[in-house]
């Protein structure tokens, strides 16, 4: 697949099903997350990969962090916390490194995470590969982070659902550049 067809067509693709991406697909996906913009080579990034089983432990972990923000969450919510990583057979924990740098502030390393991120899902589109990248509050709890053991200075920025579509991915809407581009006079 030729890059621009990549980067002017790639969708997310939300319905996965086995197989999940193999080793040598793996070593692409994380070698394109490489290859992110990174001013002062920090490398402000890292990655859990959760399958099998373990995706079943994370869901415990959200439905767990849903209890614990308060309220009364229903047994149809916690359902859906539980089964959120069910909905692929890999997920990948995109989780920001954030250093002091003098040069590099925090918020340009985010930057870098989440186009290494962005970069994997690039990838994964060009290998023939589903993938999206899902949020939500729970990504954002510090249970969450405690639970898959992120230290102090780590913030977890999304998880990529990533298998094999179980539809051919959507065409992407053609958008019109105009609206987002302008000149500035000065």
């Amino acid at each position: 697949m030729q890059a621009l067809d990549v980067l002017l067509n790639r969708v997310s693709v939300p319905r996965l099903v086995e197989p999940a991406p193999d080793a040598a697909q793996r070593e692409i996906l994380f070698g394109a997350a490489l290859r992110a913009p990174d001013h002062g080579l920090l490398k402000p990034y890292r990655f859990l990969c959760v399958e099998g089983a373990a995706r079943e432990r994370m869901g415990d972990l959200l439905a767990e962090a849903l209890l614990l923000q308060g309220g009364s969450p229903t047994e149809q919510q916690l359902d859906k916390a539980r089964l959120g990583p069910l909905r692929a057979p890999l997920v990948v924990v995109v989780i920001a490194r954030l250093q002091d740098h003098p040069k590099v502030p925090r918020s340009e390393q985010r930057l870098t995470a989440g186009c290494a991120a962005h970069g994997i899902l690039l990838a994964a589109y060009a290998l023939g590969l589903g993938g999206v990248w899902r949020t939500g509050e729970l990504s954002f709890s510090p249970h969450v982070a405690k639970g898959l053991g992120l230290s102090d200075d780590e913030e977890v920025l999304g998880f990529l659902y990533l298998g094999t579509p179980q539809n051919p991915p959507r065409v992407a809407a053609k958008e019109d550049t105009a609206t987002f581009v302008s000149a500035w006079q000065g």
